[in-house]
């Protein structure tokens, strides 16, 4: 058992000691990934905003209605 955990814990330790550097590959981006990314939130934006208020036009009719 003692052999086990030894070579355990040798290949975490040597996850640590691999001192090869990452190759530097640039980062690119799809504008069309982007165009539809904000699309989409002007799309949530809009229906949040409709939700909230046909929920405040209905509270102030449900108030109106209880007052008179």
């Amino acid at each position: 058992m003692k052999n086990l955990g030894q070579s355990v814990k040798d290949k975490l330790v040597a996850k640590y000691l691999d001192k090869s550097s990452p190759q530097n590959v640039p980062k690119s981006t799809d504008i069309n990934v982007l165009l539809n990314r904000v699309k989409n939130n002007q799309k949530n934006e809009y229906k949040r905003k409709l939700y909230f208020s046909a929920a405040a036009s209905t509270g102030l009719l449900l108030f109106g209605f209880i007052i008179f």
